[in-house]
């Protein structure tokens, strides 16, 4: 057991003397963009997904999440962070020279959409797995709506090198194991969850929604107007981490647990075997029709929708579970990241120093188990961010004392600050320390966060949240248009394409077995 019994400044002082501080030089990221197509008069495209981009089931960088029209970039793992921007702008730019007049949509909160059946769902080929993969969302829909689903965010996946694990244990007294890194990674997690409203307030960047996003709902909060559609809330951050967005009110009594990787796999399995009766109703496979894989509360560990979450690569057709269980943590994935408009490929160098430097802050603070209460209380903080972040005073629970925003955040940023050192002497540079300065200009002054300044050009303008998008959706097509490509090329763009449509064709070939008797199979725990 990793022992909570140093502290803080302790852990920082132990790495900074070390002459193996350098491990940290292999920290890993990689990036999950994802992104609307969108018409050149900035509706939601129709068109399915481009063959010249491949196979979205079997590419290893191009796919689509919910619908035919939601991109997916993704990037491999990498130490190096200027590669891993150069590899998603090369994306991007591969992508605009294939899709003619289409753009990709700069916000995560939708373009305007007529109907909700004007978003078409992804599909995945004739195989099982790529069945499987889409009656999930048809799932989605019939469980929460497609609009949901439309909306777009970015995904930042980071991991500590094994050397560093190594040096982590010799501070604690242990041996290097997988399951003292599983159980020091569950400490991150906890931390995370306890301070992560610092990412929407820092990086929130959809304070307003078309009210087409509503269809006819009642919008549940007190919203302005603004231009000929446009709803917003004056201090919101991020209405996509709100109950509007992409999150399900009715899975915060799931009880997830964050203290250990055994009962954190125990409980999302239980979810997903757990018999729903909101979503009984709903075809699961009788008679042939599929409208969901199954009845439970979860269909699928993917269904779970949570601001960061513990992975292990897993092998083909291997449940992300299973795969947890057996082989441990390998990485975390952050997702509480809104698309940050005012880049042309989502989100921007500063933030990832800044996320490294926050994740590993969250790992070198001690980390005590967490009860369900304290985690309703860290989902509560959050909701309040996302909604009034930056509202001047504003008041955020921590434990049992109540403590403004602004002062919490001050107290972060000086421990920070000690921990972006740890990564400049490791790397010889002075970046880190300069993005977390960088960042804390925004909690000095609200109006520096991207929901502060979109609001702001939106408002002087009088414009809808659809101009405002259209006009930078303009912008990063001929930034990106005009650049050269960095790291892959167009040769490597093609042979990933048709690698990625012969995968596809001979997982096709491969099936053995009917659907209904693959799905029992992979939905057997």
């Amino acid at each position: 057991m990793i022992s909570d019994t140093t502290s803080f400044t302790q852990r920082v002082a132990f790495l900074y003397k070390h002459k193996r501080l350098s491990t940290l030089c292999e920290t890993q990221h990689g990036i999950e963009r994802e992104g609307l197509r969108v018409t050149s008069d900035g509706k939601l495209s129709q068109l399915g997904h481009p063959q010249a981009l491949g196979s979205a089931l079997t590419h290893e960088t191009i796919t689509t999440d919910f619908s035919e029209s939601l991109l997916e970039f993704i990037t491999p793992p990498s130490a190096t962070i200027s590669t891993t921007l150069s590899q998603l702008a090369d994306i991007h730019t591969h992508v605009y020279l294939q899709i003619n007049n289409e753009q990709i949509w700069p916000l995560s909160m939708p373009c305007f959409v007529g109907d909700e059946d004007d978003i078409v769902l992804a599909h995945y080929g004739s195989s099982n797995i790529g069945k499987m993969k889409h009656v999930y969302r048809v799932g989605l829909k019939n469980r929460y709506g497609s609009m949901m689903q439309a909306i777009s965010g970015v995904h930042f996946n980071f991991s500590l090198p094994k050397p560093f694990w190594d040096l982590w244990c010799e501070m604690h007294g242990q041996p290097l194991s997988q399951e003292a890194i599983s159980e020091s990674y569950f400490s991150l997690i906890r931390n995370y969850r306890r301070m992560c409203w610092m990412i929407p307030y820092l990086y929130g960047a959809s304070p307003a929604i078309c009210r087409s996003f509503l269809h006819g709902r009642e919008p549940g909060y007190d919203f302005s107007k603004l231009g000929k559609g446009t709803l917003y809330l004056p201090y919101a951050t991020s209405l996509r981490m709100s109950d509007l967005g992409y999150t399900n009110s009715a899975q915060s009594a799931l009880d997830i647990c964050y203290n250990n990787l055994h009962g954190y796999v125990r409980s999302v399995r239980k979810a997903i075997r757990t018999p729903s009766q909101q979503y009984a109703y709903i075809p699961a496979g009788e008679n042939g029709d599929y409208q969901q894989l199954n009845k439970n509360v979860l269909q699928i560990e993917n269904e779970l929708y949570s601001p960061i979450r513990p992975k292990q690569i897993a092998k083909s057709g291997e449940k992300p579970t299973d795969a947890l269980s057996q082989r441990g943590v390998e990485y975390i994935e952050v997702r509480a990241l809104d698309i940050d408009p005012y880049s042309p490929i989502g989100v921007n160098q500063n933030q990832i120093y800044f996320l490294d430097v926050f994740l590993l802050y969250c790992l070198l603070k001690p980390s005590g188990s967490m009860s369900q209460a304290e985690m309703r209380q860290t989902e509560q903080n959050l909701t309040t961010v996302v909604l009034r972040g930056r509202e001047p005073g504003l008041m955020l629970a921590d434990g049992a004392n109540e403590v403004t925003l602004a002062k919490w955040a001050d107290n972060m940023f000086v421990e920070m600050s000690q921990v972006a050192t740890l990564y400049d002497k490791a790397n010889q540079t002075n970046e880190y320390t300069k993005a977390v300065e960088r960042e804390f200009k925004k909690v000095i002054d609200p109006d520096l966060t991207p929901s502060g300044m979109m609001l702001k050009t939106m408002l002087e303008n009088n414009e809808d949240n659809s101009v405002f998008g259209k006009r930078l959706a303009e912008q990063h097509q001929a930034q990106l248009l005009a650049r050269d490509f960095e790291y892959y090329s167009q040769a490597d763009f093609a042979t990933m394409q048709h690698a990625s449509i012969e995968r596809q064709h001979e997982i096709e070939s491969a099936d053995t077995v009917d659907f209904s008797e693959f799905l029992s199979a992979y939905l057997t725990y």
